[in-house]
């Protein structure tokens, strides 16, 4: 069966500027390559593509059902140290869950919702 190597997330964000400032700034995410109207960012092995679609719906209005991924991590209490200084918007506080995770969420900017985990 072949593997799968690397997976990235293709996100619509209405200004590419101020998205990637985001990704890069609070999130921690380093900026791999910029073409017009995107950004090309990672953190370890999570990539994503930001690309720059003004007349997008913003993901915020699209209510509850809008999550985007759940990222594996191997230190979320760590993480989420992270990410409280750095400001970030938490959709849901660090937790243990009784599916064997350990895992907080949180919102961008553009109301993109992502979940993170690690396992107990």
């Amino acid at each position: 069966m072949s593997e799968i190597t690397k997976v990235r997330f293709v996100l619509a964000v209405l200004d590419l500027k101020r998205s990637t400032h985001y990704y890069t700034s609070a999130l921690g995410f380093v900026m791999d390559f910029e073409a017009p109207g995107w950004s090309f960012l990672s953190r370890g092995n999570f990539h994503v593509m930001l690309g720059e679609c003004t007349g997008a719906i913003p993901p915020i209005d699209l209510g509850d059902h809008s999550y985007y991924g759940y990222i594996t991590v191997n230190d979320i209490d760590a993480l989420h140290g992270e990410y409280e200084k750095s400001g970030v918007e938490f959709t849901q506080h660090l937790d243990n869950k009784p599916w064997g995770m350990r895992e907080f969420g949180i919102r961008t900017i553009d109301g993109h919702r992502l979940m993170f985990g690690q396992e107990l």
